[in-house]
């Protein structure tokens, strides 16, 4: 869960947003840029929470509503809402999300296992929790969430 350049001393930094009026955090590194809401162009037989690409300085990336892709519904298109660029391991996509709220900084006790597990064949998108202010933040894995993404595009 956190950077393999960071000692386990060190706390980890991560960028909590909300999907589906849940929280949810990243870890801070892997964000690239927080954008505001624009349109994007559709791709015919896309699965569901792929909303299209967009242009991003000559590269076309493909942007994934976070709440769909959780099994939470569709996200409704609202100017307000922010599309998170994240990179992983060399590959760009984006992420809607309604809100990015704030940075914050977790010791590495402060996050807790994930109770459940992922099924087989299923990778876990939820990999920690983080109890902050009486709510619960949820640690996504980006890359189960870009496995998902290249397995439905398959």
């Amino acid at each position: 869960m956190t950077d393999s350049n960071v000692s386990a001393d060190q706390p980890s930094e991560f960028v909590s947003l909300t999907a589906g009026g849940q929280g949810f955090c990243v870890d801070i590194h892997a964000i690239r840029e927080i954008r505001s809401w624009t349109p994007v162009t559709t791709l015919p037989f896309a699965e569901p929470s792929v909303l299209g690409v967009m242009n991003l300085r000559g590269a076309v990336i493909p942007i994934i509503d976070l709440k769909d892709r959780l099994g939470l519904g569709a996200t409704s298109e609202d100017h307000r809402n922010v599309i998170v660029i994240v990179n992983l391991s060399g590959r760009t996509l984006g992420l809607l999300v309604e809100a990015v709220s704030e940075i914050i900084s977790v010791p590495a006790d402060g996050i807790l296992p994930n109770p459940t597990s992922a099924t087989e064949g299923n990778p876990a998108q939820i990999i920690g929790l983080i109890s902050r202010d009486n709510q619960m933040l949820r640690v996504l894995d980006l890359t189960g969430l870009a496995m998902a993404e290249t397995e439905d595009a398959a």
